[in-house]
């Protein structure tokens, strides 16, 4: 047993490294004045004062709308999908999975490029509306482009999560429903939806979590004019190098985000009661 303890060591030195180092970094430069040097730390908190003035809390509210809407749409999209896929044949499931996988083999960054092939003014899509006649769209360089964007990106990390527990549900409580006399919507809304609610509560987390905190995306799908949370920490770190700021926005968003994921599994624990009473 203490040979199998030891294995843990690396482990736990590599999150020490990548992780809680950088964290605690994170802390002391929203917690210090900029150009400090390491002996003479002068803590204050006039980094978070800066952040509550009206442009800020704009762009912070803008991040929580735009990822809300993405996460609402790769749930309206990923749940009858994980739904349609768990119906298939077992083969089926597993080429169905690797087609919905298969994007994430080619890095986001590439992927989100050729989406502004796509939906720029002389791209595919207006080239196949064209053909009908149809007036040429101007999608590129808004928020919808950046929502199509999101949405395609991270659309996956909502569908197997669901898919996963979809999958693993005991096909005899349906069963049961049908028997005692349940139709297909509410064997759905009684046995199913409750069942499967820990793999919508993951791919909410999944979907979320890098969505209000990307700064590629709105930068390459709203040409810049989609400022986000992740776009104003960029700037602060690469741009301004104003890294105590830019830790300051980093921790208050942490703290939101880490309050959001509270609330939203606090919602899916008390629906376990509710779940078991049906059942």
């Amino acid at each position: 047993m203490k040979s199998f303890r030891q294995l843990v060591y690396p482990y736990m030195v590599w999150i020490s490294l990548f992780i809680l180092v950088p964290m605690l970094l994170i802390v002391l430069y929203a917690f210090t004045k900029q150009g400090n040097s390491v002996n003479s730390i002068q803590f204050t908190l006039d980094n978070f004062v800066s952040f509550f003035n009206e442009d800020f809390i704009k762009v912070l509210v803008r991040s929580f709308i735009m990822a809300s809407s993405t996460t609402i749409l790769c749930v309206l999209i990923g749940y009858p999908t994980a739904l349609a896929i768990s119906k298939l044949k077992v083969s089926s499931q597993a080429l169905v999975i690797l087609v919905v996988t298969a994007p994430q083999w080619i890095n986001m960054l590439i992927r989100t490029y050729a989406w502004i092939g796509i939906l720029n003014d002389k791209g595919l899509l207006n080239q196949f509306l064209a053909i009908f006649n149809i007036a040429p769209l101007k999608i590129m360089n808004t928020n919808i482009a950046v929502l199509i964007g999101m949405v395609y990106n991270f659309l996956p990390f909502m569908i197997l999560p669901i898919y996963t527990v979809l999958a693993k549900l005991d096909n005899s409580l349906v069963e049961a429903a049908y028997d005692l006399g349940a139709n297909r919507f509410e064997t759905f809304k009684k046995i199913v939806l409750p069942l499967s609610m820990p793999g919508v509560v993951a791919g909410i987390t999944m979907v979320f979590l890098p969505s209000i905190s990307t700064f590629f995306i709105p930068k390459l799908l709203g040409g810049g004019k989609s400022l986000l949370i992740g776009n104003l920490i960029e700037e602060k770190f690469i741009t301004s190098g104003d890294w105590n700021f830019g830790s300051a926005i980093s921790l208050i968003l942490a703290i939101l985000v880490l309050i959001s994921i509270y609330f939203t599994r606090k919602v899916d624990s008390d629906k376990d009661g509710s779940v078991k009473g049906v059942l």
